[in-house]
């Protein structure tokens, strides 16, 4: 199953996956052009590995949580390609994708959780069980996403980027694993690893948010001046 995959809920990210495979993959952290970066990346990735986009099945977008204007970029550049080349967008929740890649590493059945920069001092979070079955572990969500001042986690040892920016209120982080981010590719192998386990992906592209926008609309219009 051939799929594009979409993140950018932390770094704008793109990849061309087969079976979960990653064929081709793109990411950049300068979260202040992802609505730019992607749209060529994409095409650069189809390029790379020689792929017609009538060739693809799916396109897979990462929901977040993440910040407003980043996120969004991923949901719409998703949400366009699928339109345009006739195919369904589905919806997987980023820390989703991060814990799947955490479960990996694990040795036996146990809680984790997954934390990204919600900014402002916060961490958009949430809670994992490790399960194993004859694919492999996976990571099976307890709680969340949430998002919270990084004294408001659960003791429990924490992987991803944002764990890494309060190592020092987050005794239980997980070292190897604080510069982890929500990737496309991490995307396509949680997707594949629920598909091989016959749990269809939803169509719910809505994104996690988790808080209201700063952007206020005023109450009453100012009077113009005469």
């Amino acid at each position: 199953m051939l799929v594009l995959s979409l993140d950018s809920s932390s770094i704008a990210s793109a990849a061309l996956t087969r079976n979960g495979e990653v064929l081709a993959e793109f990411a950049t952290q300068d979260t202040r052009s992802h609505a730019e970066a992607l749209a060529p990346a994409i095409y650069n990735l189809l390029g790379q590995a020689d792929v017609e986009p009538s060739q693809l099945k799916a396109i897979l977008v990462g929901t977040g949580p993440g910040p407003f204007t980043g996120l969004r970029a991923g949901l719409v550049s998703g949400r366009t390609f699928g339109f345009a080349w006739n195919l369904p967008v589905y919806g997987l929740c980023s820390l989703d994708a991060l814990a799947h890649r955490a479960a990996q590493g694990t040795t036996e059945r146990t809680e984790f959780l997954v934390a990204t920069d919600a900014r402002r001092k916060e961490l958009y979070w949430g809670r994992y069980e490790v399960h194993e079955d004859g694919h492999g572990r996976f990571a099976v969500s307890v709680d969340g996403p949430q998002v919270t001042a990084p004294e408001g986690l659960p003791k429990l040892p924490v992987y991803g980027s944002g764990a890494g920016l309060y190592a020092d209120q987050l005794p239980q982080t997980v070292a190897d694993s604080t510069d982890w981010q929500p990737t496309a590719a991490d995307l396509s192998r949680a997707a594949w690893a629920l598909q091989e386990r016959g749990t269809g992906l939803s169509t719910d592209t809505s994104p996690l948010y988790l808080r209201e926008s700063d952007a206020k609309v005023p109450v009453q219009r100012k009077k113009a001046l005469r």
